[in-house]
């Protein structure tokens, strides 16, 4: 694997005391409450943590992401970054430029400004996907930016995908043919048609069910500890036992459901098994396990030397 893809993230973690660098911040959760906002990058295709980065609540989504993207590539070693996608969080001119000059393919979500929009309006060539669904791109430059870069639009009907992302602009009777329609735009270098970059930002959504099963089963919103760096070190280990399962799954497990830590518990960590023995003979004890009849043939292969068997 020589190229990899990148996937950035933030994530709010609701503290509950006085720890170092838990302030109040964007917390939609739970408004008002202190918290901290680390800053992780994954690696797509191996599903593991490439980069953690613990911030103060206080930070926004881009906040040192320049020093955190040189960090995550020095991890990477001689792996090239062959894309890298992020949410509106990280839409920022001056990150583009730096992945710019290093040459590393990107799709990040755009914000969509009122300027943004007023371009949405005069797009033309809509392309209709699927029902409800409508794609196109436009070439569009803010104020504050040295070129126009591409930038491709998605329009979705709430109606016809009731699951559909995206922002109900204000305008949205203008620039959309839906009623009731959400619209999203992402920026990027990629020179694939309009409907494969759309397609391959939303494998992006996927780092978000890694967040999801780092608070669930690996503590990262439970364990913290006063100090700053202390909690970035603890934290910093629940992320190398992550990866550990992670290498786990694929290399011994290999299925095509990616299971949780709790689910493995049960599968494959915790088996129940007793010690069985004869009085009437001088027979050793016998360690009898409660293996399901589907796998006991691949404990055997893998714990009896095939000589053996």
């Amino acid at each position: 694997m020589k190229s990899v893809t990148l996937d950035l993230d933030s994530t709010v973690i609701t503290r509950n005391g006085e720890q170092e660098g838990a302030v109040r911040g964007y917390n939609p959760g739970r408004r008002g409450r202190a918290s901290h906002h680390p800053l992780l990058a994954f690696v797509a295709e191996a599903r593991m943590v490439a980069n953690f980065w613990l911030r103060p609540g206080n930070t926004h989504s881009a906040n040192n992401v320049l020093q955190f993207l040189e960090a995550t590539l020095a991890h990477l070693g001689e792996k090239k970054v062959g894309l890298l996608r992020a949410d509106s969080g990280f839409f920022d001119d001056v990150f583009l430029k730096v992945l710019e000059e290093k040459r590393i393919p990107y799709i990040i979500a755009a914000r969509l400004n009122q300027v943004l929009q007023r371009g949405l309006y005069q797009a033309t060539g809509w392309w209709a996907l699927e029902p409800g669904l409508e794609l196109t791109e436009i070439s569009y430059q803010a104020a504050c930016w040295s070129q126009p870069r591409r930038v491709i639009v998605v329009r979705q009907s709430i109606r016809q995908r009731k699951n559909a992302p995206g922002k109900l602009c204000p305008s949205s009777k203008m620039i959309l043919t839906f009623k009731d329609g959400v619209t999203g735009a992402f920026v990027t270098t990629l020179e694939l048609p309009v409907a494969e970059v759309w397609r391959t930002y939303r494998g992006r959504a996927d780092c978000e069910n890694r967040i999801k099963e780092l608070k669930a089963d690996f503590g990262l919103d439970a364990f913290n500890l006063r100090d700053f760096w202390a909690t970035e070190s603890a934290l910093g280990f629940a992320m190398l036992a992550y990866n550990l399962m992670s290498l786990f799954r694929q290399s011994v497990m290999r299925a095509r459901v990616q299971h949780t830590l709790s689910t493995l518990h049960g599968l494959v960590l915790s088996i129940g098994g007793a010690w069985k023995t004869n009085s009437k003979t001088d027979e050793p004890k016998r360690l009898m396990l409660s293996i399901p009849r589907k796998h006991r043939a691949w404990l055997l292969r893998a714990t009896v030397p095939a000589s053996d068997q």
